[in-house]
């Protein structure tokens, strides 16, 4: 006679060890014990008697137990053991959440420990944390298809983040490729994705190209009521047009008064975590002009261990966002002048304006970086009588704008 939900509810323990069987059909039956009652079905597999665990009452109801018996049943017409198969499945599932997105880019973040510097990589955690964990960080890699990592980015487009949105494209493919190679996943999806995303389109840093406009800014500078500090910081990002970063955390320890020379140490500069181990230091001549700041400096930080130290504590260098902000206290907005705009100013206009400047050696001066097997050899000695030179007229130049004087003609010609 077949169990009835009804029958299954009022079932009792008679308290047997062992417990009792409730015959249902084809082999199923429920196993009564004190501690719980029990799907069971019996089946026979290569001559040898076998029993498979169908689950827990109530978890699994009469009928759950009766569909799973007629899969083990189906299983077995295939020449399948349902305990192997299901064993199998298992150890899939527990495969699975061990191999899940997060956790894999979790361990292929650790491979990259050596080469990426601390703050790239937590940079690029960063990302994931916010954008990909919390929407496919759970399930197993092998799992995830072009569509479901499309729907994790577009909700990042959503909100306006276009370019973080193709970033995390890109390091969503490391995480997959990682995958393939360790086994994981077979294919990587976010290489189906392209073009599926909204066009970046790109920004350049705000600058001011025009000499006349230059020769405003500079003044305005010169003029600057704010904090003596941040002053000196708005001309020495003129005067030296080096990143931002390296210009507010500006270490006495590089500055060589005597020597005109500002060596700012590899580590401290925007390169790869090899490069910065084993790259040499970026040398900045400083022009008479910027000697000249940096003493105006030394009365009121030179105890310390910053140039700009934080107006709250001196074991930090000034504000990320410092110099910015003075510039729209200036009236310049961010679409006119930003902080980098400095770099993008003086190159353009050693290259317009100051002729006999070759494009390379303000390149090097930049620190920017140049493939080939010449890259190397932007920061020789060999520059360095032609970046003095370079700096020198940069900073004349700079105070004939602000003067208001003549400035030297475009260049003409090819």
């Amino acid at each position: 006679m077949a169990l009835t939900d009804t029958f299954i509810k009022n079932l009792k323990s008679a308290g047997a060890s062992a417990g009792v069987k409730h015959t249902d059909s084809q082999g199923l039956y429920l196993l009564v014990k004190s501690s719980g009652k029990y799907w069971r079905i019996n089946y026979r597999f290569a001559g040898k008697q076998k029993t498979l665990a169908l689950g827990v009452y109530p978890t699994v109801s009469l009928a759950k137990a009766r569909q799973r018996r007629d899969k083990a049943r189906e299983l077995l017409a295939d020449g399948v053991d349902p305990s192997t198969a299901k064993k199998g499945k298992k150890q899939a599932q527990v495969a699975a959440a061990a191999n899940t997105f997060e956790l894999v880019a979790q361990e292929f973040l650790a491979t990259k420990s050596e080469s990426w510097t601390p703050m790239y990589g937590a940079k690029w955690l960063r990302g994931m944390t916010k954008d990909l964990f919390p929407y496919i960080g759970s399930l197993a890699l092998a799992s995830i298809t072009a569509p479901i990592l499309l729907n994790a980015l577009r909700k990042c487009e959503k909100r306006g983040a276009i370019e973080s949105a193709h970033t995390l494209r890109q390091t969503a493919g490391q995480v997959f490729r990682y995958g393939i190679q360790t086994g994981r996943c077979e294919r990587n999806p976010s290489s189906d994705l392209q073009g599926a995303l909204k066009p970046v389109n790109t920004k350049h840093m705000a600058a001011i190209l025009e000499p006349a406009k230059v020769g405003e800014l500079m003044r305005s500078i010169s003029s600057y009521t704010g904090q003596p500090m941040t002053k000196v910081a708005l001309v020495l990002s003129a005067l030296l047009f080096q990143r931002p970063a390296n210009i507010r955390q500006m270490e006495w320890a590089w500055v060589d008064i005597e020597n005109a020379m500002l060596t700012i140490p590899s580590q401290d500069m925007k390169r790869r975590k090899h490069q910065k181990v084993n790259g040499r230091p970026h040398f900045v001549p400083l022009a008479p002009q910027a000697l000249a700041a940096l003493k105006e400096m030394r009365p009121l930080t030179g105890h310390g261990r910053y140039v700009f130290p934080s107006l709250l504590t001196g074991e930090r260098p000034m504000s990320d966002n410092t110099v910015n902000s003075a510039l729209r206290r200036m009236g310049y907005t961010n679409t006119e002048m930003t902080a980098h705009g400095f770099r993008a100013t003086a190159r353009t206009l050693m290259i317009e304006r100051m002729p006999g400047i070759s494009a390379d050696v303000i390149e090097a001066q930049l620190a920017h970086g140049k493939s080939g097997p010449l890259g190397s050899a932007y920061d020789r000695a060999e520059f360095m009588d032609q970046r003095r030179k370079m700096m020198l007229e940069w900073a004349d130049y700079l105070d004939k704008l602000r003067i208001g004087a003549d400035v030297i003609p475009l260049r003409t010609g090819t």
